[in-house]
């Protein structure tokens, strides 16, 4: 990251891009009453494929809150851990647990082949090549062993979007699924997957489960922020970031989350909807928030530019639906001081007035869940591109 803590220049100070749409933000920690020793694979669609030059980072620490924060809170550092072996490799055209034989190649950091994480780390892999075939996944393989027990392993909790697999042991060099089993609210992946790529513009998209696209479905990438980064193309660079439960005030708080975000040419902030619900923010402070998240933005680098969002449609009633609809008045007529766009999400999302606080039925997960489905994300991503392909930036 470009933040002296770390010197680590994830984005748009290094030569590397996001390889994937996939959002590895973490909001959740392993707590396990004894240490433990366990291997990670998951399937990841590349935006390219071919022969690749690929990078890792990793910040060991939580992103934004889980829950009231009991389990998990936002800049909460990670233990101590270590990685014993990593491996990248050819995942095939199913994602079934297994690599393709003989294309396993080793990850490594300064030249060792394990890496022993301190608390609150941030660190990069050296690079690694692999030549992947087109249509095939990459997989990603890691064995991390904990010292004691307690809090030690940041990852992300929420419904998996792709497909991954774990197990006991030290099983990171093993091509076959044995004693692997799919994963269920389990990803535990680096913080950021690069490769290296020169591009025109390196944007971050900044938000909670709406933008990581939690409730579509696995494998699909069919949320929104897939969608646009693959309309765009690869001469744009895309760092999905979002976070699910995430909340305004954990970026607020500008740490290892917010740094993320302050690495991009261009930001997309789509942050509200836990504040309002779970965070029980008044739309005051929700909207002093945003505006906080802005000026660290523009503080850390005056030339990025910043795109706010409106707070997407949530299906909010009484208080909380007076408090949304105040908060996207306040974005669309006065948006914070450095803002540069506005982009109308809830206009997509919403019902006709005078029910536009509600979500669009065919755009609901499904009919008790107002988290946007791959349709929604469709319409989010035409949307989107149109307007940001025509509007000029202030």
């Amino acid at each position: 990251m470009r933040s002296p803590k770390d010197q680590a220049g994830v984005f748009s100070q290094s030569e590397y891009s996001s390889a994937t749409a996939v959002s590895t933000a973490a909001n959740y920690i392993m707590n396990s009453p004894e240490p433990f020793t366990h291997t990670y694979r998951a399937y990841i669609r590349l935006r390219e494929n071919g022969n690749l030059n690929l990078k890792f980072w990793h910040s060991n620490a939580v992103d934004s809150t889980w829950d009231l924060g009991a389990e998990a809170s936002g800049s909460e550092p990670g233990g101590e851990w270590s990685i014993e072996s990593a491996f990248i490799a050819d995942g095939g055209l199913a994602p079934d647990g297994t690599v393709a034989p003989g294309t396993q190649i080793p990850v490594t950091f300064t030249g060792e082949a394990s890496k022993q994480v301190a608390p609150g780390e941030a660190f990069w892999s050296d690079e690694a090549e692999l030549s992947l075939p087109e249509g095939h996944y990459l997989a990603f393989t890691w064995t991390i062993r904990t010292i004691a027990p307690g809090k030690t392993l940041p990852y992300n909790v929420e419904d998996v979007l792709v497909s991954a697999y774990d197990g006991p042991g030290h099983l990171a060099g093993q091509e076959s699924a044995d004693s692997f089993s799919e994963s269920g609210k389990l990803l535990v992946l680096p913080s950021y997957i690069g490769y290296k790529k020169k591009v025109d513009k390196k944007l971050v998209f900044l938000g909670d489960s709406i933008t990581q696209g939690v409730r579509t479905g696995k494998d699909e990438y069919s949320y929104w922020a897939a969608r646009i980064a693959e309309e765009l193309g690869t001469s744009y660079g895309l760092w999905n970031i979002g976070s699910g439960w995430g909340r305004a005030y954990d970026a607020a708080a500008d740490g290892p989350w917010l740094n993320k975000a302050k690495q991009g040419d261009e930001v997309l902030i789509v942050l509200g909807v836990n504040d309002l619900d779970i965070g029980k923010r008044s739309a005051e402070e929700l909207l002093e928030d945003l505006s906080h998240i802005v000026s660290l933005i523009k503080g850390a680098n005056p030339d990025i530019n910043v795109i706010l969002s409106t707070v997407p449609t949530f299906n909010f009633q009484d208080e909380r639906e007076a408090a949304w609809r105040s908060v996207n008045k306040q974005i669309l007529t006065a948006p914070p001081a450095g803002v540069n766009r506005v982009f109308d999400i809830a206009a997509v999302l919403s019902m006709p007035a005078p029910a536009d606080h509600r979500v669009r039925a065919e755009y609901m997960s499904n009919s008790e869940d107002p988290h946007p489905n791959g349709t929604a994300g469709r319409a989010v991503a035409d949307a989107f591109l149109a307007w940001y392909r025509e509007q000029p930036v202030r």
